[in-house]
């Protein structure tokens, strides 16, 4: 019987990368004061409180909501963009999400049902696994595109084959993990050149430090898809609000598609992300809280383990080469109670790198620093 089930099982999920920290995670968590976890992108501090009135007030928990987003979401996103990105983008050309995991991880498949002659995904080679599984989830190969000396995406590295069997590209700036900016503007024009979609993950752009917030929409949205998501501007990743908006045929498709799925933003949520969204007040007091805790900690782990830990052009995470990553990730465990992500999570590429997102409150990284003194 057992044998026959093996025959039978077509795809055994990998381990989940964060589940290979459980011993490293025990062992900070036995220094008095308890573990310091810097390994996730998980926001601690509050949301402005009318979000949270609006997510409580709104209502709408009773009704189905629109799978594309209610009207008031949908203006309110157009309206950010605007502000943000200098770019005017028809509401028809705008849909939420739940998030936007799902959505990296589910849009190869649908794109796949568009398009069955391309079998491809091409994303970056150090880069949040997701984009690879969501390649995987839909049975299409996953093709890594490397970064050139430059720091982006070194297109003339894909092969002619990778190009014509090309059903999408992923670029994502700021990256993460290492922070980088890609060259967006580049990323389009490659994509309309070769007829190959190109969705842009832009979920950090609020934090963006070496230049102004970018977005690919900033070239034209004809055969680019930008993706945003509240859980880092607004810390409101447990509400998972995130909206997708760009070429008009992609996103029409993709609305109806997701609608026969039943992918639905609770109502709550889509009224929470209106409030979110109108306000850029809290997003510029968050962002001054990351730019500070990046510099606090920049300079802790630098003095502590005499490595040069540079600054990040955009994004809330440290990313620097520390040899044997794994090895550096024990011993900050141990000594100053921090749970780090060694670099190879997110591709072979990383994995001398250490990622360390500044996302808990200043009192645990101050914490973390008296220990390693």
């Amino acid at each position: 019987m057992t044998s026959i089930n093996r025959d039978l099982v077509g795809f055994e999920p990998p381990p989940y990368p964060y589940d290979r920290l459980d011993p490293i995670q025990k062992i900070a968590s036995e220094l008095e004061g308890g573990i310091v976890d810097l390994s996730i992108g998980t926001p601690c501090d509050p949301p402005p409180a009318a979000v949270i009135e609006a997510l409580s007030g709104s209502g709408s928990e009773r009704g189905y909501p629109a799978s594309i987003g209610s009207e008031a979401l949908r203006r309110s996103i157009a309206r950010w963009m605007g502000r943000r990105f200098g770019v005017d983008v028809p509401v028809s050309r705008i849909a939420a999400c739940i998030g936007t995991k799902e959505f990296v991880a589910t849009t190869p498949q649908f794109m796949k049902l568009r398009r069955p002659n391309r079998d491809t995904v091409l994303y970056p080679a150090v880069a949040y696994p997701t984009y690879e599984m969501g390649a995987v989830l839909a049975g299409l190969r996953a093709v890594a595109v490397p970064t050139n000396a430059e720091g982006h995406m070194d297109f003339t590295s894909i092969s002619q084959d990778d190009i014509d069997r090309a059903l999408m590209l992923w670029v994502n700036s700021p990256s993460n993990p290492t922070g980088a900016l890609d060259d967006l503007k580049y990323a389009a024009n490659w994509g309309r050149t070769h007829n190959v979609p190109v969705f842009s993950d832009e979920c950090y752009a609020e934090f963006t430090w070496a230049t102004s917030a970018q977005s690919i929409l900033q070239h034209g949205l004809e055969g680019v898809v930008a993706v945003h998501s509240l859980s880092k501007r607004s810390n409101l990743a447990g509400v998972r609000v995130g909206f997708y908006a760009g070429d008009a045929e992609i996103v029409e498709y993709l609305k109806e598609v997701r609608k026969h799925a039943g992918f639905m933003v609770p109502g709550p949520a889509q009224a929470a992300g209106v409030a979110a969204l109108d306000d850029d007040e809290h997003v510029t007091v968050q962002r001054d809280r990351y730019r500070q805790r990046l510099e606090f900690m920049s300079s802790t782990l630098s003095k502590w383990s005499g490595i040069d830990i540079p600054m990040p052009d955009g994004g809330f995470y440290l990313w620097f080469n520390a040899q044997d990553a794994w090895a550096f990730t024990e011993k900050l465990a141990r000594e100053g109670g921090a749970l780090v992500s060694p670099g190879d999570f997110y591709g072979t590429g990383g994995a001398e790198y250490v990622r360390v997102a500044v996302v808990q409150p200043d009192a645990k990284l101050k914490l973390v620093a008296e220990r390693l003194k």
